[in-house]
């Protein structure tokens, strides 16, 4: 990518997540050449995704906004608003949104795991199928080298 890449908010997709909370892809693999995502989750109180670990990219996350319980390779911890995690690949992780609503800002590297988010969601700019429900899929996650192994804590 020889120039920068610039989205103002109305620009970024909007996805559909996790019990009706809403993941903004601000940045994409398209966006930084395969270099990293990241994704803005606003989200509700007990908002989980299952136990799980990526196979090819790291994970950071900066709860703006919130408190959450995050569990690394079995360990929990409370993350305080501001908080920052980094999860290398290959650990089993995940986090349960213990606040009433949280804004968190999610960095993958490198990119591709938006496509597991893409395939997942709903993109909120297109007609709502009907019946349709946002929900983990085990088959989408591991196409994505998201494996899950484990339900949600």
């Amino acid at each position: 990518m020889s120039m920068a890449y610039l989205a103002q908010p109305q620009q970024q997709q909007q996805l559909e997540w996790l019990g009706g909370g809403t993941l903004a892809v601000l940045l994409d693999g398209l966006a930084t050449n395969g270099q990293l995502m990241m994704g803005r989750f606003d989200v509700q109180e007990g908002e989980a995704p299952p136990y799980h670990q990526h196979t090819n990219e790291d994970e950071i996350f900066l709860l703006i906004k919130g408190t959450a319980l995050v569990w690394c390779d079995d360990e929990e911890y409370e993350l305080a608003e501001g908080g920052v995690v980094f999860l290398p690949k290959q650990v089993p992780h995940a986090y349960r949104i213990t606040s009433k609503k949280a804004d968190l800002l999610m960095i993958n590297t490198p990119a591709g795991i938006e496509g597991m988010f893409r395939e997942t969601g709903w993109d909120k700019s297109t007609p709502r199928p009907p019946g349709h429900e946002v929900k983990p899929d085990a088959a989408i996650a591991t196409k994505y080298g998201n494996v899950i192994v484990g339900p949600p804590r």
